[in-house]
């Protein structure tokens, strides 16, 4: 297997920007901020923080009305479903 580098990681984040226009949320998870490389954190690769204990379909259904203005989406059951197991 081959190992991800920052370099290909940041090919992948940018062709994801340029392919989706500017309507797009990406979730990243860390327990450990601190360790991560500078260059992630800031204007478009991880620009918005939002501290997440403990995420709820409420929760995210809230997220993708406030930060893409979607209310309904085919999605939303089979999320509801995964963060019950999580």
């Amino acid at each position: 297997m081959e190992q991800l580098t920052l370099f290909g990681f940041f090919n992948f984040i940018d062709g994801l920007w340029s392919s989706c226009g500017d309507k797009q949320i990406i979730v990243f998870t860390t327990n450990h901020k601190e360790r991560l490389d500078p260059t992630l954190l800031g204007p478009r690769r991880m620009d918005v923080e939002v501290p997440m204990f403990y995420c709820t379909q409420c929760g995210f259904r809230l997220l993708t009305s406030n930060y893409l203005e979607i209310d309904r989406h085919e999605l939303f059951n089979h999320i509801k479903s995964l963060l019950e197991k999580a």
